[in-house]
């Protein structure tokens, strides 16, 4: 196996200093591929629970899962949010935002291929919305709701 490649990732200068003029410090270097290897696994990656449960939810009840499974599943999956996020931040970042949506998603996901998925995220999306919006109009005129009181119980 041949040496690992060393992408370079710059790291992003404060906006106080972007507005100065000013330049990043001379001690902050590109960050490496070697240097993303320190970083512990559970920084990494989504914790193995939560895809392990996720996982058990489409085989079989009496199916077994091997660990080594498991843990493919998780850094595959990792990998996959990492690339659709760093391709949204890109679009929001273009566009001087600096909240990444859902619509970046779906733009991010329509732009790298994954079309099909876009499409049911996309339906998704917009029962997420119009599920929000009517909680938070029954919130709004249901008298039976009492706000909470800033004390104590």
């Amino acid at each position: 196996m041949t040496e690992p490649q060393r992408m370079q990732i710059l790291p992003q200068q404060r906006a106080s200093d972007q507005q100065a003029g000013q330049s990043a410090p001379a001690d902050q270097s590109p960050i490496s591929e070697l240097d993303i290897g320190e970083y512990r696994e559970q920084d990494r990656f989504l914790p193995i629970a939560n895809v392990s449960r996720i996982m058990k939810v489409a085989v079989p009840p009496s199916t077994k899962i091997g660990k080594d499974a498991k843990e493919c599943v998780q850094e595959c999956v990792s990998e996959f949010i990492s690339f659709i996020t760093s391709e949204a931040a890109e679009r929001s970042l273009v566009e001087k935002r600096k909240t990444i949506g859902g619509e970046d998603i779906l733009y991010a996901m329509n732009s790298l291929g994954f079309d099909n998925y876009a499409e049911v995220l996309k339906i998704y999306l917009a029962k997420l919305r119009k599920h929000q919006t009517s909680s938070a109009n029954t919130r709004v005129s249901d008298p039976f709701i009492e706000p909470r009181s800033g004390g104590g119980v």
